[in-house]
């Protein structure tokens, strides 16, 4: 509950509409990650699942890791383009499990990420980092595989800083997790 709404747990509440679930995807998909803003919280795969409960609509939101700094930013940010849209009191369930994965990002989102200078993640998530091997990061401005790791973190924790040998150009590359 946020300050100053009401006690009632019915307020706004409303039968589904046909479409409600429809229109709510495509208002999600307009809603832009903070850190990255050409990626919605749909393409990066933070929003997992809209449903109807008890007359309102239902958000199952996962952040990429449970410390992330825009966790609740992006939560307001759904309530708040929810409500804009007619959707009375959205109700928001954070689940950190399963944990959120790379594998969640869209096809569509990668390219987004690409297209704004971020290396996408390579391939599915797995532990082959903790053997040893690094993943091939193309990068974003060249196309070159020919890059090298400058530092495990770039602009945010799930992002490492890399440059392009090729080009010389640094860039970010989202982390495989």
């Amino acid at each position: 509950m946020r300050p100053g709404e009401l006690i009632g747990s019915d307020r706004g509440a409303r039968a589904a509409q046909p479409g409600d679930l429809r229109q709510a995807w495509a208002v999600l998909e307009q809603v832009m990650d903070p850190e990255v803003p050409v990626v919605s919280v749909v393409d990066l795969g933070i929003v997992r699942d809209l449903d109807w409960q008890a007359g309102h609509l239902h958000v199952v939101v996962t952040p990429t890791y449970s410390g992330c700094p825009a966790t609740e930013v992006i939560e307001d940010d759904i309530r708040q383009a929810l409500e804009q849209a007619g959707f009375a009191a959205p109700k928001l369930e954070r689940k950190l499990t399963p944990a959120w994965t790379t594998d969640w990002i869209t096809d569509s989102g990668r390219e987004r990420l690409r297209a704004y200078g971020i290396a996408p993640p390579e391939g599915s998530s797995s532990k082959r980092s903790l053997l040893g091997e690094s993943p091939l990061v193309c990068c974003p401005q060249c196309g070159s595989a020919h890059t090298e790791l400058l530092s495990q973190f770039g602009s945010t924790a799930c992002k490492a800083l890399y440059r392009c040998c090729d080009c010389r150009e640094p860039f970010d590359y989202f982390k495989c997790i």
